[in-house]
């Protein structure tokens, strides 16, 4: 079938568009790459810079923790932009998964606040990181204040343990989450622990299995199980909080004494992606401004992007408890860092999920 001129002029310019990258060098590939994220992370606003510039959209893959994320790029899955957080992204690089990304090529990276850009070990020399920062945010439990009215004034991650909420409480699967917080609550700096304090976490986990109704880092699930009020209290990050908040529902977010853990999540690119033009302009898309209000206003987390936080009036953060200042955010609670031999934290605690 013949196409009329003017189609054919639109179609030679979206083609020729679609082959280059928004700073004008050529790419290698025709088809979209690929994001490998966090559920949350991958709506529409995150994408639509990019299919703005290549009139395509990105294809998409979540992974519920960066373990299974981990061990899926192992046994040879290549996607071209992920996203794990701060804690994680060494071994990523270690393993020899990533390449520097170059910061001149981002139209957003001046954006970020100078806080996140200077993250010690990210930088790569030359103008290059490792590690994009993209958002930050918290690990604490969110919380039925009508079900559990005792921990409205004495906020304690002991509901976890209270025999009166038994098979009605929930955590979350991963274990750069979860290690660190019962940790914390047996008084063990889970990234220096001894043999013998390991034994006592493990000790503590064992327990804690017992009280769980839910292991699950899906925000979907928590979010629902604590809407029923088949769960009570759910160890998660604060989406699921934000979410049922804007619901109208009866809940809490602890904040106890020493502050809840906090984090720093953000981009990488792959060692060999399918089209390096089309991935920095995926991050690019990621950290834009409007993703960036988006990012507080629907999922309750803070953009690294500073300069799109601009547009968010005062009281999105007051609802949210949050501040507009990293260092203070970052300052006012436990930060997660790197966990010491990670691979065999991860098989201990799949063994005791599984009651071994």
């Amino acid at each position: 079938m013949k196409l009329p001129v003017k189609l054919l002029l639109a179609a030679a310019l979206t083609s020729s568009l679609a082959s280059c990258g928004p700073d004008g060098s050529s790419t290698s590939s025709g088809k979209p790459v690929t994001l490998f994220q966090w559920e949350d992370y991958m709506d529409p606003p995150f994408l639509a810079d990019y299919e703005k510039t290549y009139n395509e959209k990105p294809n998409v893959t979540i992974f519920a923790d960066e373990d299974e994320a981990f061990a899926k790029m192992r046994a040879g899955y290549k996607p071209d932009v992920m996203g794990p957080c701060y804690y994680e992204f060494p071994r990523w690089k270690e393993a020899g998964l990533l390449q520097p990304i170059d910061t001149r090529r981002l139209r957003n990276w001046n954006r970020i606040s100078p806080t996140l850009r200077n993250m010690p070990g990210i930088d790569a020399g030359d103008g290059k990181v490792w590690f994009v920062p993209h958002y930050w945010g918290n690990t604490s439990i969110t919380f039925r204040t009508d079900l559990a009215p005792e921990y409205v004034k004495s906020q304690s991650w002991n509901i976890l343990f209270d025999p009166k909420y038994a098979g009605r409480v929930a955590v979350l699967d991963g274990v750069d989450d979860t290690i660190p917080f019962i940790a914390k609550m047996i008084g063990v700096d889970a990234y220096n622990m001894t043999p013998a304090q390991y034994e006592q976490v493990k000790a503590k986990l064992r327990a804690l299995v017992k009280q769980t109704r839910l292991i699950s880092s899906d925000d979907t699930t928590l979010t629902q199980g604590l809407a029923s009020g088949e769960i009570v209290a759910a160890m998660s990050w604060r989406v699921v909080y934000k979410t049922l908040h804007a619901e109208g529902k009866p809940v809490a977010y602890m904040n106890p004494p020493g502050g809840m853990f906090t984090y720093v999540c953000g981009l990488v690119m792959h060692k060999d992606p399918s089209d390096e033009a089309k991935a920095l302009a995926l991050i690019d898309s990621s950290i834009a401004d409007d993703a960036a209000v988006y990012t507080i206003e629907h999922i309750g987390d803070e953009p690294a992007n500073e300069e799109g936080l601009k547009k968010v009036p005062d009281d999105t953060f007051a609802k949210l408890g949050l501040t507009r200042d990293v260092e203070t955010f970052l300052k006012g609670g436990i930060f997660q860092l790197r966990l010491k031999d990670k691979d065999k934290i991860v098989n201990d605690w799949t063994e005791i999920r599984a009651g071994l």
